[in-house]
Formats: C-alpha cells, sequence, structure tokens
C-alpha cells in the first residue's frame, strides 16, 4: 500500500519544488532555524524570506559529460584487472603453480574477518560497497605491484653498491627501511583517492580507518600468497618432517594467526589523519596539510620497527609483538569503537533539533542514535512491507546520521563548501521516505524505553 505524501515543515523552506498537499497535516513550525545552513539563518532563527528568480536555462550536456563516471569506472576497473594479472604472473614466477594455489588458500583465511571487522566500524555511516572493494582492489593488486618493483629494485640496486657490505645487508636495510616507505606510499594512494573524489566516504577517523584497513588488508593478502607460496616451495625441496620443521606453518602461524592486523595497523595511521582532515575547518591549513604528512611517516615508523624487528636476533621480535605492537593495536581499537559510539552520540544529540522543527517525531532521534534500534526498526519494515521498505529504512537511518555529522561540523566551525544543497538533498530524502521509515523507527525507539529526550534552546543540550 503506497505511502500518504506529506509536506515538509514550511518554515524550513526544502529544495525543490513545493509539495502538493495530502491529508497528513505539517509538522510543527521549527524553533530555530533548522533546515538552513547556520550562516544563513535568519534573525531569531527564522528563515529569510523567499526570493523568486528565472529559472536559468542549462546547455545540453556533450556525450563525454553524459558518460564521464561510466568510463572512468570502466578505466579504473580496467587498470586494476591488469594490475592484477601482472601480479598474479610475477607471484606465480616465484612460487610456482602449486605454490600459488596453496599460498592464495592460506592467504584467504583471515580476509573475511578483516572486511567484517571493518565494515562493522561504518555501520552508523555505511560506506558503499563499491568504494570499498576499490580501497580493497587497490591494496591487493596495484599497491602490491609497485611495491613488488619497487622493493626489488631497491634491494637489487642496495647490493650492487657500495652503501652495504653483502646481500644479507641489502635484505635488511631494504625490509627496514625501503619497504616501509613504498608499501605505506602505495597503499595511501588508495585513501588519497577516496578523499579526493568521495569524500563523503571518508569523511571521519571511523571511515578512514575503515578504507584504511580494508586497502592494507588487500595488500597484506597478495603479500601473504607471495609469502605462503615461497614457503611451501621450501617445503617441498627440504621434506621437513612434521608441523614443527615446516616452514609454511611457521609462516601462516606469524603472518595468519598472530599478525593479521599488522598491515592495516600501519596504514590506519594515515587513513586516520585524512579523517581528522576532513573534519577540520577550512581556515586550519596548516593543519591540513601536516596532518595527512604526520599520519603517513607514523605508518612508516612502526613498519619501519616491525620490519626491523624481525632482523633481530633472540627474542626481538617476540618483545616488539608483546610490549609494542599488542599496545599500539589495543589503542587503535579502542579509538575506532570510541568513533564509533561518538558518531552515534552526534546522531542523538542533533537531530532533537530537526525533531522541534518538525522534521522528526520526537522519539525518533534516539532511536536513530541506536543500532539495536535501528536494526528492529529495519526488521518491522520487512515484516509488515517486505525487503523494499526495509532498504527504505536503512536509507533513512543512513541520511539521518549523515545530516547529524554535517550539522555537527558545521556548529564547530567545519561547515562544508556545500552545506546549504547537502542539507537540502538530505532533508529532502528523508521527507520523501518518512511516511514509510518514519512509523518502524517510533516503534523500535518506543519498544526499547527510549530514555527521555533532552530538552532543547537553539543549539545546544541543556
Amino acid at each position: 500500500m503506497a505511502a500518504p505524501q506529506n509536506r515538509p515543515p514550511h518554515d524550513t523552506h526544502p529544495p525543490g519544488p513545493a509539495a502538493s498537499a495530502g491529508p497528513a497535516a505539517p509538522p510543527p513550525t521549527a524553533t530555530s532555524g533548522w533546515g538552513v545552513p547556520p550562516h544563513e539563518a535568519g534573525h531569531a532563527g527564522m528563515p529569510h524570506s523567499g526570493t523568486h528568480h528565472a529559472m536559468p536555462t542549462h546547455p545540453v550536456p556533450s556525450w563525454w559529460q553524459r558518460n564521464q563516471r561510466t568510463l572512468r569506472a570502466t578505466a579504473v576497473i580496467v587498470l586494476l584487472a591488469l594490475c592484477g594479472l601482472m601480479i598474479l604472473a610475477l607471484v606465480r614466477e616465484q612460487t610456482g603453480t602449486r605454490g600459488l594455489l596453496v599460498g592464495f588458500g592460506l592467504a584467504l583465511f583471515p580476509v573475511p574477518l578483516l572486511l567484517a571487522a571493518f565494515r562493522w566500524l561504518t555501520a552508523p555511516q555505511p560506506v558503499p560497497w563499491r568504494t570499498h572493494l576499490f580501497a580493497f582492489a587497490w591494496g591487493a593488486c596495484a599497491a602490491t605491484l609497485v611495491a613488488i618493483l619497487a622493493n626489488g629494485f631497491a634491494t637489487d640496486w642496495l647490493a650492487s653498491s657500495v652503501v652495504v657490505d653483502s646481500p644479507d645487508q641489502a635484505d635488511t636495510l631494504g625490509a627496514t627501511v625501503i619497504a616501509p616507505v613504498v608499501e605505506e606510499t602505495t597503499k595511501a594512494g588508495a585513501l588519497l583517492l577516496i578523499f579526493l573524489f568521495r569524500r563523503r566516504h571518508l569523511d571521519s577517523v571511523i571511515s578512514g580507518i575503515a578504507a584504511a584497513g580494508i586497502t592494507a588488508a588487500g595488500f597484506a593478502f597478495t603479500e601473504n600468497i607471495l609469502y605462503l607460496g615461497t614457503a611451501y616451495g621450501k617445503d617441498t625441496v627440504l621434506d621437513p618432517d612434521g608441523f614443527a620443521g615446516s616452514v609454511t606453518a611457521g609462516t601462516f602461524v606469524i603472518r595468519i594467526v598472530f599478525a593479521p592486523f599488522a598491515h592495516p595497523l600501519f596504514t590506519s595511521m594515515t587513513g586516520i589523519a585524512l579523517g581528522m582532515v576532513a573534519a577540520l575547518p577550512q581556515r586550519r591549513r596548516v593543519l591540513r596539510w601536516t596532518l595527512p604528512l604526520l599520519g603517513w611517516f607514523t605508518g612508516v615508523l612502526l613498519h619501519a620497527i616491525w620490519n626491523g624487528s624481525a632482523s633481530f636476533a633472540n627474542y626481538t621480535f617476540l618483545a616488539v609483538y608483546g610490549l609494542f605492537m599488542i599496545p599500539v593495536f589495543g589503542a587503535l581499537t579502542w579509538l575506532a569503537i570510541w568513533s564509533r559510539l561518538h558518531d552515534l552520540r552526534l546522531v542523538r544529540d542533533t537531530l532533537p533539533a530537526y525533531a522541534a522543527a518538525g522534521w522528526f517525531s520526537e522519539p525518533e532521534p534516539w532511536s536513530l542514535s541506536s543500532m539495536r534500534a535501528r536494526s528492529m526498526a529495519r526488521a518491522m519494515a520487512r515484516r509488515s512491507h517486505g525487503p523494499e521498505a526495509a532498504r527504505t529504512v536503512a536509507a533513512y537511518q543512513q541520511d539521518a546520521g549523515a545530516l547529524a555529522i554535517l550539522r555537527a561540523r558545521a556548529d564547530n566551525g567545519a561547515t562544508a563548501p556545500d552545506f546549504a544543497s547537502r542539507e537540502h538533498a538530505l532533508l529532502q530524502r528523508l521527507w520523501t521516505n518518512r511516511p514509510l521509515a518514519g512509523p518502524p523507527t517510533t516503534s523500535a525507539a518506543l519498544a526499547l524505553s527510549r530514555p527521555p529526550t533532552p530538552r532543547w534552546a537553539g543549539y545546544q543540550v541543556r
């Protein structure tokens, strides 16, 4: 059954043509100008009076303008596929066909767990799968290809120069100094592309950690194929007696069991920095340039410490692993979970003002800030109206989260250049989906015994 059409709150003049009057009455009037940018709200929070302008005429878009997104996507897919074929050939050349297959199977073990963990982090504000698939493919194909070629060239140069005295010394210097710089730079390429061309998918610490972790998971996947395949080749030659003497087993335990988080940990430093930059005010130009470099350098330093510890004798590697890497990983995990909860708190603290303006019912902001309530609302919609209704509720939840973060940052001085158009577009979609998504969202809040909604005065919680 089609949902009745509602009219958006007339005091906040959302974008687009005025909706035709429906059977439902308009919501209460706005109390503080919510629905217009902070810098455009009129006196006492009232919106500016409307001014009619002539509709401008636009030229007919060219063939390139109509198809440029498809062409760019096709070019990226073809480029990554070529890189994948080249890296596949290089790995097969070093490991053989059987080593490649064994390495692929063993390297695949941690991938689903890592992807699920990083996707879970972004659940309050989901990132499209295609963005994360691009990040994973970049790490597994493009970044690994460039890193293998550059690392091999650098190691060969060191071995033939007067800088080192032996091939072993060249390998150690290459792994400790050259590899961290090359690998963290190539992995950061995916993050930079997402930041520049899909800024909304990398606009917070959480989205930065997730994009970086997925890129690094792709890189580690291909790298593990190479290491495990090479180890399997050594085992076929040495024919070890039992698990303890197997090079493949030892490599699997170290790289897959004990340290699957290593590469994601290093690259997350760059992702965190870019996520922080996205939330900074435009006037903080020095920080906007220095933070990414600082994040990248921190990732390189962690990577160098990790690689260097494996070059020392005795128990240096175990000491670095237990006393340094595990605490750093624990700190990153804490930051990721805290940032996830912080984004949910932004939804809870920001949306009540929009509810006062009539865009939501009173219980909805709390429901939209609870992952349990959001899941319940989608389940209710699915039972009542089917999967399409559940997808509508999911889109409603995502838009509400994006609106809350957009407004909270504007209130903190980090107003996006396209704030007005983004806010109006989000409000328009929310109001379109509200007849179907609002009732289960409200019902979920009431079913979970929603606590009292805080009173609002202007923009601040009292």
